[in-house]
């Protein structure tokens, strides 16, 4: 591809071209492009494809390789250059005529290449090495399969992955906006959104009551030199707001919920009977992203997360871990979540705490996976500086894998606050701290659900459970005592009325209502509805209390109707 567009605009400054999930992109400096540009950049690939040129890897110094690229003045090569720390370098020739610095390997000949099996996408812009203050790019996307079948099948898996694009629904469904007049990032929750988080959260808060954890509210700002305590401010600083002067003093917004938890630990004297300490906490957290960055509720500045730390003896992490994997295990299968993708992070090199507590914290979260017969990959040396970790990936209804839950031990903030405990001999030690999230980020698991359903929710999570639908304005009157009869059984039901009864019944489907309670003359006179199913299909004719029980019973079954 970057052949056909150096061929075709040889004025183009090719700069990185690596590989990605489902394709790779290619960034040039260049003037601007546009969707004809990449039809001709395909027909030019396509005719080099033809030309079944050869692929010949060469390996050179890094002085040959320099006084190369300097010969054909591509500046961002020589930027590539200096950060590739390998011997020899290697460069790939396609014929005699193109060559890239690459680390390879490659196939024999473009003719490998089936034509029908390549597309170029889109094009967008990017900054070089994603500095603001650098260049503008054009950044290229293309895709590449081993052959058409393949190529079809993932157009096709695109296709249903756009028509579940949490943005287009939400904004369908009335679900959450970003307001231009507010700022980039910042979600507002619509009452039908506002009502699935309800939902979410009582179903959270009950999980956490129930398995022992105490519910926190913490405030959204601290004085500064808390979050210098942290360490935050020395090595999280390009991710928070800048800090606000308040009589004389600094304050931050909260770009993490721990010391907070922290605070409230240190408020009294613990004994080593208090352990284990689980506190939770729903915490809205801000973190500053580039616009450029920001996508729908998946990468915002304001989010909140669902917090939870627990303060425990060594002999308790094991028992704890394994508390939080069963609590993470119920509330994910709530939600229709039961395939993960589970890795556990072990010791980087550059790390906090002694070899002795490494190992036993370690032990703990492998014997904890293992209880629970959870297949998991180990990521050597990928832990925190500070803590091994597991990361859960929740697999959604196309396959997709999304970053969910995360149990982290952490040896520094303990040591950073000075947290302790009197043990059995009255002797104050440190205890141990477990960060662990359960959901992530509310706003970025609403997208997940919203994604995983196309918006089309089941009952128990659905904004309206059932919209009651008059033939005539003439049945209002008794629409709205099924309206009351509902509503005072805890069911979500509104009333839509003002149109013919076909497109009442349309805008319901389209709506993604689950159930639609249809009322006429007959269903007036005899005191019944005649119900309609999204799921199920028509259900007939029934008594309000018949309705009312079927829908109770199906939202305490988690089923559809």
């Amino acid at each position: 591809m970057a052949m056909a567009v150096q061929r075709l605009y040889p004025d183009a400054k090719v700069t990185i071209g690596p590989w990605i999930e489902n394709g790779f992109y290619y960034d040039f400096d260049m003037e601007p492009l546009t969707d004809k540009d990449l039809k001709k950049i395909k027909k030019e690939m396509d005719r080099i494809i033809g030309q079944n040129l050869p692929l010949i890897r060469e390996e050179v110094s890094r002085d040959e390789a320099q006084r190369r690229i300097l010969a054909v003045n591509e500046p961002y090569k020589i930027e590539i250059l200096e950060s590739i720390k390998e011997e020899p370098i290697t460069i790939y020739h396609i014929g005699n005529e193109w060559w890239d610095l690459c680390a390879g390997p490659h196939v024999e000949s473009t003719g490998n290449i089936r034509r029908k099996a390549v597309q170029l996408e889109s094009v967008a812009g990017a900054y070089w090495r994603g500095d603001t203050n650098k260049p503008m790019l054009q950044r290229i996307y293309g895709t590449a399969w081993e052959d058409e079948e393949q190529l079809k099948a993932y157009l096709h898996f695109k296709e249903e992955a756009k028509r579940r694009d949490h943005r287009r629904i939400g904004q369908d469904l009335d679900l959450f906006s970003i307001q231009d007049e507010a700022g980039g990032g910042l979600v507002f929750w619509h009452p039908k959104g506002a009502v699935v988080r309800h939902i979410i959260e009582d179903a959270w808060k009950k999980i956490h009551i129930q398995r022992g954890y105490d519910l926190l509210y913490t405030p959204h700002v601290a004085k500064a030199n808390l979050w210098k305590i942290s360490g935050h401010l020395d090595f999280y600083k390009e991710n928070m707001f800048d800090q606000m002067e308040i009589e004389e003093e600094l304050y931050q917004l909260r770009p993490m919920n721990c010391p907070y938890h922290i605070l409230v630990y240190k408020r009294k004297l613990h004994s080593y009977r208090d352990f284990p300490i689980r506190v939770a906490e729903l915490g809205t957290v801000y973190r500053y992203e580039l616009s450029g960055s920001l996508h729908g509720l998946f990468r915002v500045r304001g989010f909140t997360q669902d917090d939870a730390h627990i303060f425990c003896l060594e002999h308790q992490i094991k028992d704890e871990i394994r508390g939080v994997l069963d609590l993470t295990e119920e509330i994910l299968l709530q939600f229709g979540f039961d395939k993960y993708e589970v890795n556990l992070s072990t010791r980087p090199d550059k790390a906090v705490g002694n070899d002795d507590i490494w190992v036993k914290a370690t032990s703990a979260l492998k014997d904890a996976l293992n209880d629970k017969r959870w297949s998991y990959q180990i990521d050597e040396g990928g832990g925190a500086f500070y803590g091994p970790k597991i990361d859960l990936k929740i697999e959604d209804a196309l396959g997709r894998k999304w970053q969910c839950s995360t149990i982290q031990v952490d040896f520094n903030l303990p040591q950073r606050f000075d947290i302790t405990y009197v043990d059995s001999d009255q002797e104050k030690k440190q205890p141990l701290m477990i960060h662990r999230a359960v959901l992530g980020s509310l706003e970025r698991f609403f997208g997940v659900l919203i994604e995983h359903y196309a918006g089309d929710f089941p009952l128990w999570l659905s904004p309206t459970q059932a919209r009651i639908l008059p033939v005539t304005d003439a049945q209002l009157e008794y629409c709205n005592e099924i309206w009351r009869r509902l509503k005072a059984n805890g069911l979500r039901t509104e009333i839509c009325s003002g149109e013919r009864l076909p497109k009442l019944i349309r805008n319901a489907e389209k709506q993604k209502i689950p159930l639609m309670a249809v009322v006429g003359p007959k269903e007036a006179e005899t005191q019944t509805v005649t119900v309609r199913s999204r799921h199920g299909g028509e259900l007939g004719t029934m008594p309000i209390d018949e309705f009312i029980t079927r829908i109770k019973c199906a939202v305490e079954s988690r089923t559809f109707l």
